[in-house]
This record gives C-alpha cells, structure tokens and sequence, in this order.
C-alpha cells in the first residue's frame, strides 16, 4: 500500500512539482497540499497521512507552529521540513517543535525521495549542511546533563541527531545493525523518550554530546 504524503507550502510551482514527483513513486502518493499551516491539525486529521513535508515560512501559518501542533495531536506521525535557509534558529525551532527531519528545498529529487522513504522507517534525516551546523553546535556547547550515557551512546546519538538511518550509524560505527538497535534501545531508555523524533530533540534541548 502506498504511504500518504501531505504537503505544506504556500509556493505553487513548489507543491506542484513535489505532488507530481512524489506521484511518480510506486511507494508513495501525495493526498493533499496546503498554502499554509494554518488549522494544520484538523487537515491532518481530516486526510490521516502517513507522512506530513512542511515548509517553515508561510505567511498565514508558519511551519514551525503548525509542526508543533501536529506533533502535540500525532506525536508518531512524521513531520519532515523543507527551507531555503540553513540557519542555526531554524534548525532548532524545527527540531525543538518535533520535526523528524530538516531538508532544504534544493536537495536533488532522488535525494528527496531517498531521505523520505528513510523518514517512513523511523529516521531523521537532514541535508548535509544542516547536520554540519548540528555537529557544530555540539562541538561548541558544553554539556549540561549526561543521562549517563556511555561514549559509545552518546556517538550512536550524535550520527541520529545527524540524521543517519539505522545502517548508516552500523557502517559508521563498524558494529552491526542489530546491536545498533539495542544501543538506541537503551538511549531511548535514558532519555526517557520513545522515538528518533524526542531523542533528537532532548540531545539539542540539553546539549548532550561527548
């Protein structure tokens, strides 16, 4: 069964090319498209979609926002956001808000594809400009509360705050995908959290990193 994509983005020739390219897809359908986020969660609830690409500026009903209330309704549904700009506020409001994922909007189509279909098995990722800011911000800020995470955990957590799947992070770490699984099993469980979405934000919110 095909996986139901919404789209949010108050640029036409945007949502258009997107719909269409995601309509391409064997695996993937686009539902429903929006100029703005505005009353996001009735949309959201109206249409019941698999996965939600929102764009962060929009005039009548920002991402951000809408993300957020989305997020407070359908805390397991992914929320991935599309941007021209890679600035530091926007990645962290975004992430802060529950977004799954961060992409700009000049990600080439078969990247685009390829980071959605990663999003729809449970991971977060983002353009690789917006993880060098995010490692960047780690490496910058001190920590402010460890959870008692092991190096290993702590390394584990910051390939997910990068935005790497599950295999990426065994191919990475050199260990294999299983025990990758436990790994994020027991940060989970540190953290207090159940999903790549809250453990992502909890890493940026408290600065965790080794």
């Amino acid at each position: 069964m095909k996986k139901r994509i919404v789209i949010f983005d108050d640029d036409q020739t945007r949502r258009d090319s997107l719909s269409m390219l995601i309509n391409m897809c064997e695996d993937m359908t686009c539902v429903g498209t929006f100029v703005s986020a505005a009353n996001a969660v009735a949309k959201v609830k109206e249409i019941q979609p698999d996965m939600v690409l929102m764009d962060i500026d929009m005039p009548q009903g920002d991402g951000i926002s809408g993300t957020r209330q989305i997020k407070e309704v359908f805390p397991d549904l992914p929320v991935i956001m599309q941007t021209v700009f890679d600035d530091n506020e926007n990645i962290f409001e975004a992430i802060k808000a529950g977004a799954n994922g961060y992409l700009l909007k000049k990600t080439p189509p078969d990247k685009l594809l390829e980071q959605l279909r990663e999003a729809l098995l449970g991971g977060a990722p983002m353009t690789g400009a917006v993880a060098i800011k995010v490692l960047q911000f780690f490496r910058e800020k001190p920590i402010t509360a460890s959870y008692n995470l092991s190096l290993r955990e702590q390394g584990i957590l910051k390939l997910l705050v990068a935005g790497h799947s599950y295999k990426m992070i065994a191919n990475k770490s050199n260990i294999s995908y299983f025990t990758v699984c436990n790994h994020i099993k027991k940060i989970y469980d540190k953290l207090h959290v159940n999903s790549a979405t809250e453990a992502v934000r909890i890493a940026i919110q408290e600065k965790l990193t080794d």
